[in-house]
Formats: C-alpha cells, structure tokens, sequence
C-alpha cells in the first residue's frame, strides 16, 4: 500500500498502531496549509514556526492520549488546535485585539468560531497567494492595470489618469492580462475552484 496516497484517517489510524512513518505523512501532507494560517496571524516566522511546532506536540500528545476522535477531518482538527494556540500566544504577551467600545460593536464578531471555517480560509489565502504569484509573471503595463483595478479597486478613468494612457488602452491591457493570467493559469495547471 503507498501511504503517501492514504486519507489522514487511514494515517491515525496507522499511526495509533505504532506507524510513526504515518505521522510524517500527514505532517509533511499539511505543512504548508497549517504554516500559512498561523503565519497569517502572528505575521512573524518565529512565532509562527514555534505555534507550528506546538501544535504538533499537541497533536501528537492528543492522538496518544486516544483524544482524537474526528473521524476524517484530521486537518480542521489540527487547524483548530493551531487557532487555539495562536490565541494562547497572543494572551501570554498581551496582545489580544481591544474591542473599542462604540455603536459598531458586533457580539458576533467576538463569538463567531471561525475555527471552522479555517480551512477554507487557509485554502482562500492560498489561492490568493497563487494568483498574487501568477501575476507577477505578466508584462509591466498589463500588471500594473491589472493590480490597480483588482488590488486598489480603481476605476479604469482614474487607472487612464495615473498611468497617462487612454481609457480604451487600460482596458486592453487589462483584457489582455486576464488572457494572459488564464494561460499562466494553465500552464500551471492551476485549479481555482473546485
């Protein structure tokens, strides 16, 4: 059996039976998703590699102890433990967000658990992550249309304005750059949507 193309249940269930091979499988399998959503919190590679590596103590001590009972959804599992010590981290050095009181304050903004939503927020930023990425390989002018409508959300008059072209030009380098991202899309054999 190739484990590497094993599902993460089929891994803890291997690993439970003394398969630490299994444990690096899925480790490696979700570094990079786990990594980034950490990294979007405390926006620091030390802190961030630290809360990593944590999790995974916490994860490890957590199967051992037969905690673990999220048949199949390994990765929303880890995830959430991840949010809980990055928000572990941010208590111990008092760095929590202050909620200001004024007429705005939504309760729900403070309750919502968006622990699980987490996956779909670290697969979002790696889309978007991808897409900032596949845009850097477009020609000068078509990039700086493109992020000036997409990033800055400027109209195409102010675009023409800023950058001393035409309304129509603007326009057509920013056809020509979704042309031209779509095939850097392909080339990459890039999935956006499932």
């Amino acid at each position: 059996m190739n484990k590497s193309k094993s599902t993460d249940a089929v891994l803890v269930s291997a690993y439970l039976q003394g398969d630490e091979s299994a444990l690096s499988i899925l480790i490696t399998r979700h570094k990079q998703r786990i990594y980034s959503f950490i990294y979007s919190k405390v926006f620091d590679r030390d802190i961030a590699e630290d809360v990593f590596q944590d999790t995974f103590i916490k994860v490890i001590n957590s199967l051992k102890r037969g905690k673990y009972n999220e048949e199949g959804k390994f990765l929303p599992w880890v995830m959430r433990i991840s949010h809980n010590l990055v928000i572990d981290h941010f208590r111990k050095n008092n760095r929590m967000p202050k909620f200001e009181n004024n007429t705005d304050f939504d309760i729900f903004s403070v309750l919502s658990d968006n622990s699980l939503n987490a996956e779909n927020t670290i697969i979002k930023g790696q889309v978007a992550s991808d897409v900032r990425r596949l845009v850097e390989e477009l020609p000068e002018d078509q990039k700086q249309v493109l992020l000036m409508r997409i990033y800055k959300g400027m109209s195409f008059k102010e675009i023409s304005l800023q950058t001393g072209v035409s309304i129509n030009t603007a326009l057509g380098r920013m056809r020509y750059a979704l042309i031209n991202l779509r095939k850097v899309i392909d080339k990459h054999n890039i999935v956006l949507t499932d």
